[in-house]
């Protein structure tokens, strides 16, 4: 992803929006478009095409969980939510949003930066990976192919599987795969891993159903069946 990628932040503090368009135009390069309101935030997203989304929750108009599931409808777009409840998080997971990245108020501006790159890297990766099974995932163009059928999975979701396809038969731990996904060492819950696998394990379901190529392995962690 070029330094001049596109982040659509949707936050209606218009303090912390100044500060983070600041942050992300000067520090980074990045082209950014704001907007304050959850009810005109797809609008703005379908005319703007952003490369990410930063989307606080607490919007007027419409909370930040619709607008997710609303992006999430038509695009694979990265999407880093904003909450002001470190506990929200893991509820957040179990919703199953298919955000990539969730970040806390307060947090520093640098920080923000630090994720959107890092999101950015994930959804922008190299070659291609084949593995048995009718799996086929190109990392160059972020695609992913099960049995024919085309995967439309999240940057986070894609980097797991591109990972697991890499070294089929191979066993990872949590840890390992927290690593992978999570590049900037933050401290996550082995939930977080286990609930991104479940999601993925659901969209290779909807291609497959009754098949399972990521296999749990007792007390040692997962890997794609060979």
């Amino acid at each position: 992803m070029s330094s001049a990628a596109k982040i659509l932040i949707v936050e209606d503090e218009a303090k912390l929006a100044a500060v983070l368009r600041d942050y992300l135009e000067q520090s980074a390069s990045y082209t950014t478009h704001w907007v304050d309101r959850g009810d005109t935030a797809m609008d703005a997203f379908i005319h703007e095409q952003p490369d990410l989304v930063l989307l606080d929750l607490m919007l007027p108009g419409l909370d930040g969980l619709e607008v997710c599931k609303a992006i999430r409808a038509v695009s694979d777009t990265p999407v880093i939510v904003i909450t002001a409840r470190v506990e929200e998080i893991d509820r957040l997971l179990g919703l199953e949003l298919g955000a990539d990245d969730y970040i806390c108020k307060p947090f520093s501006p640098r920080e923000v930066v630090a994720r959107v790159k890092a999101v950015l890297r994930r959804a922008n990766t190299a070659p291609d990976s084949r593995v048995p099974g009718g799996l086929l995932v190109d990392e160059e163009k972020h695609a992913a192919n099960y049995k024919g059928t085309g995967l439309k999975l999240t940057p986070v979701e894609f980097s797991l599987l591109a990972h697991l396809a890499k070294h089929p038969g191979q066993i990872f731990s949590r840890n390992q795969l927290m690593n992978i996904i999570y590049p900037d060492y933050r401290i996550v819950s082995d939930r977080t891993v286990d609930t991104h696998v479940k999601n993925l394990r659901q969209r290779l379901a909807d291609v497959a159903p009754g098949e399972q190529i990521i296999e749990s392995v007792y007390g040692m962690g997962y890997r794609l069946a060979d």
